[in-house]
């Protein structure tokens, strides 16, 4: 009998596992970069509520968040991540960045918040390519929670707010609040604490004073955890509507002209990419990869249409292949060719010129005598 009831428990037990799973679709999935240590939906979610650059940069490396998993020198302890700010006009740029050892850095992020000509904030952050590969972005959704998710892009860059989720965060900007018929309020990044902060009259730009061995007095380094552990705070991002990912830069311009090409990376962190020694904190276990999403932006020109041929297509074959020539009245076909001189001249001589001098003359010259002067002494 006591047999058969723990049998019905580990049953009851395994069948709810299997509902959990079913209701949540939360199977990991893993990008197989160093990138998979530090959810870019996480940041964004620690970014929306925090208050100034100073409180996201601590908020961040708390180990309490469990947000930051990063080990990039591979010494078996988190890295500290630290935050640096810049601004361009209305755009802003807020770098997360990680100290490697004493001479080498390495960009994890960056989170791109800009205001366009209407007025509109635009929040994005984009992982470097080293940790996440190309075109890793995620940004704000303005999809219901639980409704149907919109592909298209739509330009409505706000974030749900529902006080029945993980993402418990209240605003006093209520300019930005709207609702809907399932009591879920939405809030624009404009109505953010922290944009209301970047865009305010008192805000400085912020770089944080820590560096590789100078580090806060209220952070000390972890032992990080394994991949399907730290996937089990964060699945729930991929899940619901809070947040998106994509592959378009919305400030493309900026993003590249003003941080790209001044973007830090170490070569550590890329041998150690190579030679696959971030490899262990999958322990040895393997994860689907998350699908890349695909959708139009008007930011960036319309390719070509489909119905356009890959290769040029042919000249008409009504045109002649071979140009005509000429009527010859007007121009000689062949060009007459100049008059050729004797490549020798004649080896012979004129018959008429003897061979041989004239036999007359004769063939030795006569000897003149000597004149004997007679003496006229006798």
């Amino acid at each position: 009998m006591r047999k058969g009831y723990c049998l019905i428990l580990l049953f009851s037990a395994f069948m709810g596992i299997n509902f959990a799973f079913s209701q949540s679709n939360n199977e990991p999935e893993a990008l197989g970069l160093p990138g998979d240590n530090l959810s870019l939906y996480a940041v964004l979610e620690v970014f929306q509520k925090s208050k100034t650059i100073e409180d996201f940069e601590k908020s961040l490396n708390d180990k309490e968040g469990n947000v930051n998993n990063l080990d990039l020198n591979n010494n078996d302890e988190t890295d500290y991540i630290s935050v640096i700010s810049e601004k361009d006009g209305d755009n802003h740029s807020i770098i997360l960045q990680v100290a490697v050892n004493e001479k080498e850095n390495q960009d994890i992020a960056v989170i791109e918040v800009s205001k366009n000509k209407s007025g509109k904030v635009v929040v994005q952050i984009i992982g470097d390519e080293e940790l996440y590969g190309k075109d890793y972005i995620v940004e704000p959704s303005n999809e219901v929670v639980g409704g149907t998710p919109n592909p298209g892009y739509t330009g409505g860059d706000t974030v749900i707010i529902n006080n029945n989720t993980t993402n418990n965060y209240n605003t006093t900007n209520t300019t930005n609040n709207t609702s809907n018929n399932n009591g879920a309020s939405y809030v624009e990044p404009s109505g953010w604490s922290v944009v209301m902060f970047l865009f305010s009259p008192v805000y400085v730009v912020y770089r944080s004073p820590f560096y590789w061995g100078y580090y806060p007095s209220y952070w000390h380094p972890w032992r990080p955890i394994y991949y399907h552990s730290y996937w089990g705070y964060h699945g729930h991002y991929h899940h619901h509507h809070h947040y998106r990912r994509t592959t378009i830069i919305i400030n493309h311009n900026h993003y590249h002209n003003n941080y790209y090409g001044r973007r830090k990376s170490s070569m550590i962190v890329a041998n150690n990419r190579r030679d696959g020694r971030y490899n262990g904190i999958y322990d040895g276990r393997t994860y689907k990869k998350p699908t890349v999403p695909s959708r139009p932006d008007l930011n960036i020109k319309p390719s070509r249409p489909v119905t356009k041929p890959a290769v040029r297509p042919s000249k008409p074959s009504t045109k002649p292949e071979v140009r005509p020539s000429r009527p010859s009245t007007t121009r000689p076909v062949v060009t007459p060719s100049r008059p050729t001189k004797p490549l020798k001249k004649p080896s012979y001589k004129p018959a008429s010129k003897p061979m041989n001098k004239p036999v007359t003359r004769p063939a030795i010259r006569p000897v003149k005598k000597k004149s004997v002067q007679r003496s006229t002494n006798r």
